[in-house]
């Protein structure tokens, strides 16, 4: 006998959830944590909005978490080594400013004010903001094993070029999302001929057709093509553009919060 599929109206199974935990260490000291947002300055400026029709970057905009700037400050390097070739400037916010010069060679560091706790085998990715980069810094990546560290880790980001960056109020100046340890490893790479696979290269030849006749009509102004815009190929299976991430829970009242604040101390593992 066949099994029955599910009654129709029926809820799907719930996913399971893995839990990521921010532990606020100072009460009275603390940082924005939200969403990733999906906006960027530059594709907003862009001609007609066009990058935000690119499905992958858009994606990627939302991947994680952010921490904001809790001031506006600016910081500049003479392009020396030593940790006094960097000096910050606070122009405003309340607080205490969570960035310095520490490490030389022109990079400032950030310190996160949370100790974060990942479930076995799951690390936290530590980087800037996707797809927003900053003229005269790059921020710097890094991997953190959450799922056993009791210390903490800072976001640091290195000048290109001796010169003056500012950070805004509500800036982002860090992105983090959990992956999980090992599944790199586990990958083996292998290099193939396309026309080993008849079935993808068939499907690869029909889109790349497809693709060729459709910049042919565009280039040549057919108005059904121009009134499409383009292909959206990638932009079949957006849902929604709601966050990826949900927003971080308040354990103490209950609350999902845009933005909910923490603390942390020293800066070891970065």
């Amino acid at each position: 006998m066949k099994k029955r599929s599910g009654r129709k109206g029926e809820a799907p199974p719930k996913k399971s959830v893995h839990k990521l935990v921010a532990y606020q260490i100072h009460e009275d000291d603390s940082a924005p944590i939200c969403p990733a947002r999906r906006e960027r300055r530059w594709m907003d400026d862009a001609y007609r909005k066009f990058p935000y029709r690119c499905l992958p970057l858009v994606v990627a905009n939302q991947y994680g978490w952010e921490i904001l700037s809790t001031h506006h400050f600016r910081a500049s390097w003479d392009g020396t080594s030593k940790p006094g070739g960097l000096y910050v400037e606070n122009i405003s916010g309340d607080g205490r400013l969570h960035c310095h010069s520490h490490f030389g060679e022109g990079v400032l560091t950030f310190q996160i004010p949370f100790l974060f706790k990942t479930p076995d085998g799951w690390n936290l990715m530590v980087r800037g903001p996707t797809n927003n980069p900053k003229d005269g810094i790059a921020a710097l990546d890094g991997i953190i094993e959450t799922d056993w560290t009791h210390s903490t880790f800072t976001m640091n980001w290195r000048f290109t070029r001796a010169g003056t960056v500012e950070f805004a109020l509500g800036e982002p100046i860090c992105l983090f999302f959990p992956i999980q340890r090992g599944v790199l490893e586990r990958f083996r790479g292998e290099l193939r001929t396309l026309e080993s696979n008849r079935e993808f290269e068939k499907k690869f030849r029909e889109w790349s057709a497809s693709r060729d006749r459709f910049l042919l009509e565009l280039n040549k102004g057919k108005p059904e093509t121009v009134a499409q815009g383009w292909q959206k190929d990638y932009m079949r299976t957006a849902k929604d553009k709601k966050p990826l991430a949900h927003p971080f829970v308040n354990e103490i009242s209950g609350t999902e919060l845009e933005a909910t604040g923490g603390n942390d101390e020293d800066s070891a593992n970065m």
